[in-house]
């Protein structure tokens, strides 16, 4: 297959190809999704064969504005609107009851749906053209850190689906926070780019859903993408180190390999010096600045694949605001293979 390449300027062809069952990669504020027209089930098997990806893996769907809802949600309670009026466009999925019209393959076979509006008026533009929900997981290997710029979805994609829009690097850089509205109190499954404390000012009580901190148990059955599995991993091992920065830092500069990889915060680049060895160092961003750190951590360990480390330490922030989902993810690479120092 032929991978077309197309700009900002052919949306149209985009919108084209997905109505009529094609495989388009395409840019949100968070991540490159591997789209397909979400009702057209083959086109949907689609994407699951593209990336390798697990068949009980649910997939969100993308919408280009709240009064979407309606047409693929039931029973759609108040918060919904709440949060879509606070947060939409923007990097937040909501499950809901689906309608029949949804199909199975979307939904993993679960009656609820992942919903959500991107906060990218490219990405909005092509599904109103399209005039079809876009199911849309990250455009990456299954299990390999998730694309923010074209150049990643070329890596993982080219030649694996029919087209890619480039719409420029991601501004958020980890997927979005998804929140189940299925239940009461509502449960946080993904934290992301809306934090928990965003969602609390809306809702009230949120619960975290222990897969957030840990790996999922034998027998559990995901209701959201990526809670069961290895995911956003290198090729070389992670091992991820959490606790105060500087005793993290410490930790890693005494333990880490000459030959190992490092991805560390701003302040202890120092602490890292690659002369005369073949350590690799990539940044994550300033200890205190989490939203640098979400921006950078999938282009930082994706780096480490095209070098030949054989391990990988990472520092971890707190996970106050959005370093729940910065921890989530490195913890998640690392297959909760945690130190706790």
């Amino acid at each position: 297959m032929e991978t077309k390449y197309l700009t900002q300027t052919e949306l149209h062809t985009a919108a084209c190809l997905l109505k009529e069952g094609a495989l388009v990669g395409i840019p949100t504020e968070t991540v490159y999704g591997l789209g397909a027209n979400g009702l057209d089930e083959a086109a949907v098997r689609g994407i699951f064969a593209a990336k390798g990806r697990p068949q009980d893996n649910p997939l969100i769907l993308h919408i280009p504005s709240a009064d979407w809802l309606q047409r693929y949600c039931r029973d759609i309670p108040p918060a919904a609107y709440a949060l879509a009026e606070r947060f939409w466009p923007g990097p937040l999925t909501m499950i809901l009851p689906r309608k029949a019209c949804v199909p199975d393959v979307v939904t993993a076979g679960l009656d609820t749906v992942g919903v959500r509006c991107p906060d990218h008026e490219v990405c909005r533009q092509i599904i109103r053209l399209a005039d079809v929900p876009v199911a849309a997981p990250s455009g990456n290997r299954s299990g390999k850190p998730s694309p923010t710029r074209v150049e990643h979805m070329r890596e993982d994609m080219d030649g694996r689906v029919d087209a890619i829009v480039d719409g420029g690097p991601c501004r958020v850089g980890v997927e979005s926070t998804i929140i189940d509205l299925t239940c009461t109190p509502p449960r946080l499954l993904r934290p992301g780019g809306i934090t928990l404390e965003q969602l609390r000012e809306v809702l009230g009580q949120v619960e975290i859903d222990p897969a957030v901190v840990r790996g999922m148990k034998a027998g559990e059955k995901p209701r959201a993408p990526g809670m069961a599995y290895r995911h956003y991993a290198p090729e070389a091992p992670v091992t991820v180190v959490s606790g105060a920065p500087e005793k993290t830092a410490a930790y890693i500069a005494q333990h880490a390999g000459e030959q190992d990889g490092v991805l560390c915060f701003d302040e202890y680049i120092a602490l890292f010096p690659v002369q005369d060895s073949r350590r690799q160092v990539k940044y994550l961003g300033p200890s205190g600045d989490k939203g640098a750190q979400a921006h950078n951590i999938f282009d930082a360990l994706r780096a480490f694949d095209h070098t030949k480390v054989t391990a990988i330490w990472a520092q971890c922030p707190d996970e106050r605001d959005i370093g729940l989902a910065v921890a989530n993810r490195l913890n998640k690479a690392a297959g909760f293979r945690i130190i706790e120092v």
